[in-house]
């Protein structure tokens, strides 16, 4: 018998899954005011409907990209969305700059889409999906 396709989990991580499949209600996934500041290099704030406050750094969005490539290397490696990846130990470790983007756009009402400096271009930041990276930083 084969167990391809099982997969354990913690109570944790099972109850964290669980909350992520509850629908949010409409005003706390539509924003009232969106700031994407990409001059000034400081992030994405967001007012939302319900009156909640969101504000993350570009690095940290770029860390929690949603797309799938994204997604599967954070699997594979255990990060959560918006942990960085593993700084790999050198003798003289080279630069790199902090992420940010170089085009924001939105992508009809529910989300915005980010050029990132580094070429990166495939994920789509869906309002739900930022609401739900809020409530885990908290």
């Amino acid at each position: 018998m084969s167990h391809e396709g099982i997969r354990i989990v913690s109570l944790e991580e099972s109850r964290r899954e669980q909350q992520q499949e509850q629908p949010l209600p409409p005003d706390a996934v539509t924003p009232a005011k969106v700031k994407i500041a990409i001059t000034e290099g400081t992030g994405v704030e967001i007012v939302w409907k319900d009156g909640q406050r969101s504000h993350w750094s570009f690095p940290y969005l770029r860390d929690a990209c949603p797309c799938a490539t994204c997604h599967e290397e954070r699997e594979k490696t255990g990060r959560k969305p918006g942990e960085p990846k593993p700084v790999p130990q050198q003798m003289f470790p080279l630069y790199t700059p902090p992420a940010r983007p170089v085009k924001a756009e939105p992508i009809g009402r529910y989300a915005i889409k980010f050029k990132w400096a580094d070429g990166h271009e495939s994920g789509i930041y869906a309002f739900e999906f930022l609401r739900r990276l809020h409530g885990e930083m908290l």
